[in-house]
C-alpha cells in the first residue's frame, strides 16, 4: 500500500502506451509544451510592460534639484481643476 515500485510505474507506461497511442502522447506533449511556452512568454510580456510602465511613472515624478537650491518640477502636467480669479466681493474686509 505504500509508493509504487519501478516494474509497477513501467507496467502501468506500458498501458498508457497501448490504450492512447504513441501519436495521441505526442500530440498531446506538444500541446502541453506550447501551453507551457505561451504562459510563460504572456508572464514575461507583462513583467516588462509593467516595469516599463513603473520606469516612467518613476520618471514623471521626479523632481529635479535646480542650481540655486530651489525645488523645479520639470515637465508638470496641469490639474483639470479650473480655478477663478477672486473678486473684489469674495475677498474679506480687514
Amino acid at each position: 500500500m505504500g509508493s509504487f515500485s519501478i516494474t509497477h510505474w513501467l507496467i502501468l507506461l506500458v498501458v498508457v502506451v497501448v490504450v492512447f497511442g504513441t501519436t495521441k502522447l505526442k500530440n498531446a506533449g506538444k500541446d502541453l509544451g506550447g501551453a507551457v511556452k505561451g504562459f510563460k512568454e504572456a508572464v514575461k510580456d507583462e513583467e516588462t510592460s509593467r516595469a516599463r510602465n513603473n520606469r516612467s511613472l518613476d520618471h514623471e515624478n521626479s523632481t529635479p534639484v535646480s542650481n540655486n537650491g530651489s525645488n523645479t518640477q520639470v515637465g508638470a502636467q496641469a490639474d483639470d481643476t479650473e480655478i477663478s480669479p477672486v473678486t473684489t466681493d469674495d475677498q474679506q474686509k480687514v
